[in-house]
């Protein structure tokens, strides 16, 4: 039965997600309004368009009315839930949930959901491939940049939805329940949004609240933030070392991934080295996507072979070309400082690293030390620019260039390089202050790349 038929739904936000959701809700016959900051003469006119014909109750740059009437609102990952009309509605009685938690109760389809700091998209991407290869129907969604309801519409019970999952999704909700949840690691990320690490680290732990004991949760053993969350589980636990031997999950053993299972028996994968993803924190990453797949059913041959052949994920450690014996790296998904700490490690040489952005409340200290002699030159532009300069300042790094535009890095970023060395965008930062998403941040690179390349 539809519950979602005549009931007063307003939707909160029109990216990609909002789009999908006041879509999905259209056609379960809510009787839907939309909100969006940005006045309408900066949305897509097709979009006004496609509302006006459905008679939807549109709030371009101003606030909602009526929302004590409200049976529910839809709210978009971006947008704090403490947004003063949002609380409004919560106080007078409606349900604060986003398009995940929507797509999860219209939907049929079984969830394997993947949150973590970092290496979520790499790992969803991973895990949908091995899925994919096994002969399963199954859609890559999420956070990855396709909208979870704009799939579960037309889901069957046995077709699979890989899920990546941010904090922001996790926390509006309510009944979402994976078949496997996968946490990566949990690092200091979103501190302006969470406040304090407990409260992000809850977030996190939404994946597998709903879970019971006949599903799987699949977690990094060796950090001690998601290790801590075990004990509030329910779910079959099956953790992942790149550094232990464990009784039963996934870890390197001899240089080879192996998988332990319930019978104890060990199954080999493949050699850690035969991965194509660079980076310790890729082989994290590949042995969370094993873990997930075999417990999930899929047979060790195909984790195997999808293992060995995958490449990676645009705009995460991605090569974009080389001039005058120069590399030049795109790292734009680098949007903390740990996942930027990640990349610095995995890039074998001399480094000359274009971070900066929007301040999401971070801490640069330890992404300065991690600069260890190998990063060579510091190109910083965007709002934090002058924090990260001030940090670096104080750690005793001074071999810094503020610039303004993402051309003017690049061509500082060849003049302070030499042969042999990488010129590699890792911002640790997001990149709301200069782009839209970390994904424009990156083309934008790469284009002024090619321009050079000339």
């Amino acid at each position: 039965m539809n519950q979602l038929a005549n009931k007063k739904i307003l939707v909160v936000g029109m990216g990609k997600s909002g789009i999908a959701a006041t879509q999905a809700l259209l056609k379960l016959g809510s009787v839907v309004s939309v909100y969006d900051q940005k006045e309408e003469d900066k949305l897509d006119t097709q979009l006004i368009q496609f509302l006006r014909n459905k008679n939807v109750t549109c709030y371009f740059g101003k606030e909602p009315k009526n929302t004590e009437d409200l049976d529910m609102v839809v709210i978009s990952p971006g947008v704090p839930l403490n947004t003063g009309f949002v609380k409004r509605a919560k106080d007078a009685g409606a349900e604060v949930i986003g398009e995940l938690e929507i797509a999860f109760r219209v939907g049929k389809g079984k969830y394997a959901a993947i949150t973590g700091t970092n290496g979520k998209t790499t790992t969803t991407t991973l895990v949908g491939q091995i899925f994919k290869n096994s002969g399963r129907k199954t859609y890559v969604v999420g956070n990855v940049g396709v909208a979870v309801i704009s799939k579960a519409l037309c889901t069957s019970e046995e077709d699979w939805l890989v899920t990546e999952t941010s904090s922001f999704q996790l926390e509006t909700t309510r009944y979402f329940k994976p078949e496997i949840s996968v946490l990566l690691n949990i690092t200091p990320d979103h501190m302006d949004r969470h406040k304090t690490m407990e409260n992000y680290a809850n977030a996190k732990a939404m994946i597998f609240k709903n879970q019971d004991e006949s599903q799987y949760f699949i977690v990094n053993y060796d950090d001690a933030e998601s290790r801590k969350l075990i004990k509030h589980c329910k779910a079959k636990v099956i953790p992942f070392s790149r550094k232990t031997a464990l009784d039963l999950g996934c870890f390197v053993l001899d240089g080879d991934i192996v998988i332990r299972n319930e019978e104890g028996q060990y199954i080999d994968i493949c050699k850690a080295d035969e991965l194509r993803i660079p980076g310790a924190h890729n082989l994290e990453n590949a042995l969370a996507a094993a873990a997930a797949s075999y417990f999930s059913g899929i047979s060790p041959e195909v984790i195997s072979k999808t293992l060995r052949e995958f490449e990676g994920v645009e705009h995460r450690l991605e090569f974009v070309g080389e001039v005058d014996g120069i590399r030049f790296v795109n790292d734009s998904k680098g949007t903390n400082p740990d996942a930027s700490i990640k990349a610095i490690e995995a890039i074998k040489g001399n480094i000359v690293l274009i971070a900066g952005g929007y301040d999401k409340g971070s801490d640069y200290e330890e992404f300065v030390k991690a600069f260890n002699g190998k990063v060579k030159h510091l190109i910083l532009l965007g709002k934090t620019a002058p924090k990260i300069k001030q940090t670096a300042e104080r750690l005793g790094f001074t071999n810094i260039t503020m610039v303004k535009t993402m051309d003017e890095c690049i061509k500082t970023g060849y003049e302070k390089a030499a042969a042999g060395d990488t010129v590699l965008l890792s911002p640790a930062c997001a990149s709301w202050d200069m782009y839209t998403c970390f994904e424009q941040r990156g083309d934008h690179f790469k284009n002024c790349v090619r321009d050079l390349e000339k």
